[in-house]
């Protein structure tokens, strides 16, 4: 946007700070009346022929602008992948408590991405990480889906769980329908 001695053309389409068409103007009796009114000449309009440009408190309009976007930013839900690692031969201790960690980051609403590292020989059985990570889909089922299903990359097997619509928490029901 170009406000005020930034416009470079002869002759511009005005509009007052109500809204209302002031016509085609030179652009020095436009700047005139904005700085009369106490007020920025903004070009609106650069493409149009002649140029549109609108008088109004340019200050306030980008601390509006700004207001807008940090509002629209705090809707915003933002869903982070975590990663939970395991090895074909973790233990059930472990297990669980992986598993437990896959729980809560669902029901927090994140996603998550169950990786099955091989290493050395351990790769010659990925039937060993595919069982870990059907048993880690069966076990979540009320909390999550299987978003990708189980891949073998190099020496890593993967899936992504994401959560299901309610996160895996129940919900209650309201007090004023009970008696």
């Amino acid at each position: 946007m170009r406000v005020n001695d930034r416009i470079n053309v002869r002759h511009v389409r005005t509009i007052d700070q109500e809204g209302e068409q002031l016509g085609i103007l030179p652009v020095e009796e436009a700047l005139a009346i904005a700085r009369e009114r106490g007020l920025d000449l903004v070009e609106v309009a650069p493409n149009s022929k002649p140029p549109v440009c609108r008088i109004m408190d340019y200050g306030r309009y980008k601390y509006q602008q700004e207001k807008r976007q940090q509002e629209s930013k705090k809707h915003q839900h933002v869903i982070q992948v975590k990663e939970i690692k395991l090895r074909p031969k973790t233990g059930e201790h472990d297990f669980q408590f992986k598993l437990h960690h896959i729980t809560k980051f669902l029901e927090k609403g994140n996603k998550v991405k169950a990786t099955i590292m091989f290493r050395g020989r351990e790769v010659v059985h990925p039937d060993r990480g595919m069982q870990i990570l059907s048993r880690i889909e069966e076990e979540i089922a009320e909390f999550g889906i299987v978003e990708a299903p189980p891949k073998l990359e190099g020496r890593n097997m993967f899936m992504i769980i994401a959560p299901t619509k309610r996160g895996g928490i129940e919900e209650k029901p309201d007090e004023k329908e009970q008696p």
